[in-house]
């Protein structure tokens, strides 16, 4: 809950900061209005951390540039089309903004910029009311003209002006009141909720890399679950990522199963919680986060009903992990997490006959072997994946993967099972066998690898042994 005179006071002592009192001396000099404006403000009031600091005056960029420049180690203005000019100050890193009345199409979301000479002006046309708000200094005067702070006190989302013209403006901010919904913990205004769900279609216009990157930062929150709930009831997600609606499976009649979604949901939660308990000091880990959210999204394409009221989905962590490999492409994620969020959706049933039956030595080398970097991802994937309400079912799986566990790190301190690697090399593969490079040198290192699987560390002797023997046998 927002205590205010506490709130004024944090408000107080950001103002006077060394960097902030430093850029308001600069501008009030020179004759030039200058606010704190935006985030920085709004986690202010509610005791938040914040990591930037976000300026806006009546200064034109060129007067911007010219005011900072002697009181900055660094300057640069890549964004100064916009009338954003950056600069590093007491080392810290600032923006400043002339204040602005954009003007938008209703085509693309980019705005026809047009600068302004007054701040209210400024922050009605932001996202919304809690952003809204600046704190102009160095007089240390609140301006809040759409009334963010009573937004605050009631943990609320509200759009400064009309909402369907506001996300008419700009589709992105529909992404980004479900993403402060998960963050700030606030529940989205009637209002603005029904905008949301009568604009979705109008999320076309936006690239879907600025989609991606705002999906990115909503994983980040403490629990993004709000606000995915709220993109999927309002329909957003089906035009982005239409795979985790999907998953909402009906329950016939005759046969009953699990809600996919929930589960989804819950995995997601607990892969949140296992990883804060085992990396307490790690940032969140958003390919793991995301495999969690997407491990199941091949059940709906898969989902066989069989007689007697039983419901099968054979091979759906294979068609999982290709169904997010194709829509995380098409969001333009890099290369790496596609890769480690389809590897953990498709490892991601593994484990489970393990729990039926003690592996081998073998399989569990296969298992790091295929796992690879993602193994500890895997690890907390796996576990989070246990969803039953069935305490004893819980508590056999909870053992089995802590044997597990403890097997790997066992082979691990015998068998350097990280680097997994036979016991020759590929050049000496070819002294031991008098070949050259090609092929046949290929086809040796596999059959020694399979060994190395199979039985753990032979040595260089034995290895030289039964890869003459395999080489006999082939003639």
């Amino acid at each position: 809950m927002l205590n205010m005179a506490e709130g004024v006071a944090r408000l107080g002592a950001l103002a006077e900061s060394p960097v902030v009192s430093t850029l308001a001396r600069a501008f009030d000099a020179a004759g030039f209005e200058l606010a704190i404006v935006g985030g920085p403000v709004r986690d202010a009031l509610l005791d938040r951390a914040t990591n930037d600091l976000d300026f806006t005056t009546n200064a034109r960029p060129d007067d911007i540039l010219r005011i900072v420049t002697p009181v900055s180690t660094t300057q640069w203005d890549i964004g100064r089309a916009f009338g954003t000019i950056g600069a590093k100050v007491l080392g810290e890193q600032v923006e400043i903004t002339t204040y602005r009345a954009d003007s938008y199409d209703g085509v693309t979301r980019k705005p026809t910029v047009e600068f302004g000479d007054d701040l209210d002006g400024d922050l009605v046309r932001r996202d919304f009311t809690v952003n809204a708000m600046a704190l102009r200094v160095p007089a240390q005067t609140l301006i809040d003209p759409t009334g963010g702070v009573e937004d605050l006190l009631g943990e609320r989302l509200r759009t400064p002006t009309k909402a369907s013209v506001s996300f008419g403006d700009d589709p992105l901010r529909m992404l980004r009141a479900a993403r402060f919904a998960s963050q700030l913990e606030f529940t989205v205004a009637p209002e603005t909720l029904e905008a949301m769900g009568e604009l979705r279609e109008t999320l076309n216009i936006v690239s879907p890399e600025r989609i991606q990157s705002e999906l990115v930062k909503l994983m980040h929150a403490d629990d993004p679950v709000r606000g995915i709930r709220l993109l999927v009831d309002t329909g957003l997600m089906n035009e982005f990522l239409p795979e985790v609606p999907s998953l909402r499976l009906e329950v016939d009649e005759h046969h009953h199963h699990k809600d996919v979604y929930e589960h989804s949901l819950t995995v997601l939660q607990q892969a949140i919680e296992l990883d804060r308990t085992r990396h307490p000091d790690s940032p969140p880990d958003i390919p793991l986060r995301i495999a969690a959210l997407l491990h199941d999204i091949g059940k709906p394409s898969t989902r066989k009903l069989e007689p007697g009221g039983g419901v099968t989905f054979h091979h759906h962590d294979i068609r999982g992990a290709r169904m997010a490999q194709k829509r995380m492409k098409a969001l333009r994620f890099d290369a790496s997490t596609i890769d480690a969020v389809s590897k953990l959706i498709e490892l991601h049933l593994r484990f489970f006959g393990y729990a039926e039956g003690a592996w081998s030595d073998s399989a569990v080398r296969r298992y790091v072997r295929d796992a690879g970097p993602e193994l500890e991802r895997l690890h907390i994937l796996t576990r989070a994946d246990v969803t039953t309400r069935n305490k004893r079912k819980a508590s056999r799986l909870a053992r089995a993967y802590d044997d597990i566990e403890r097997r790997i790190a066992e082979l691990a301190e015998e068998e350097e099972l990280a680097s997994m690697r036979p016991d020759l090399d590929g050049n000496r593969i070819q002294e031991v066998l008098g070949i050259a490079p090609g092929r046949e040198v290929g086809e040796a290192y596999r059959f020694l690898l399979e060994l190395r699987l199979d039985e753990g560390v032979l040595g260089e002797v034995e290895a030289e042994r039964r890869l003459r023997e395999w080489w006999a046998s082939r003639s």
